[in-house]
């Protein structure tokens, strides 16, 4: 029987890093709701919370380096923090490309596919104190399952609009250049989704070793 250790360090660590793309989500949403000049202060605190994030992940290699024993394997504990580092990487470069670009405005179906990663983020981050117990996570990862399914669904569509070049009215809404800026972000953004799939993985792989 393996053994276990008494503290709750990991849970807390990843329980903090998983904080992080909470906030994340919060400053996409505001991201693009502001007018274009506000953009870049955003943009800014995004970049600071990726920080935030690669410094989380940091002390957890750390302490998993430090650590006799863990609660779940090493590699699993290590993809779980890369996993969570991904989807903040994913929406920092969604928000500098924003402002890189000067995008005036977005399409509707990227207020959704923002939404949507605003979900999984609360999700994820009410999952990581559950890892003591990860065999009741299942509602966590088929709901990011679910969630990941709606934005390919909203990413399809968004890609629609911009290479139809029109809106659902037919009204003229993309010029050639803005298509493949706004693609980039749509990209990225839908990325991020793949990422909290990742993660979700991640912990149902743990739940089956577990059980």
């Amino acid at each position: 029987m393996r053994l276990k250790p008494r503290d709750t360090r990991f849970f807390d660590l990843l329980t903090g890093a998983a904080g992080n793309l909470v906030t994340g989500a919060g400053l996409l949403a505001e991201l693009i709701s502001v007018p274009q000049a506000e953009r870049p202060r955003v943009a800014q605190l995004m970049h600071d919370t990726e920080h935030l994030g690669d410094a989380a992940t940091q002390e957890i290699m750390m302490q998993l380096n430090t650590s006799f024993i863990t609660p779940f394997d090493r590699q699993d504990i290590q993809a779980l923090a890369a996993g969570i580092d991904d989807v903040l990487d994913d929406m920092d470069e969604a928000a500098d490309l924003a402002v890189l670009y000067r995008i005036e405005d977005f399409p509707d179906g990227v207020a959704t596919l923002v939404e949507l990663l605003a979900r999984a983020a609360a999700l994820t981050a009410e999952a990581m104190p559950g890892l003591r117990k990860v065999s009741d996570l299942r509602a966590y990862w088929e709901e990011i399952n679910e969630l990941e399914d709606q934005a390919d669904g909203v990413y399809r569509r968004l890609l629609a609009v911009l290479f139809n070049g029109e809106d659902q009215d037919g009204r003229d809404v993309r010029d050639p250049l803005t298509v493949l800026k706004t693609k980039e972000v749509v990209d990225r953004l839908e990325s991020a989704a793949d990422s909290f799939e990742h993660v979700a993985d991640v912990i149902q792989t743990i739940a089956v070793k577990e059980s």
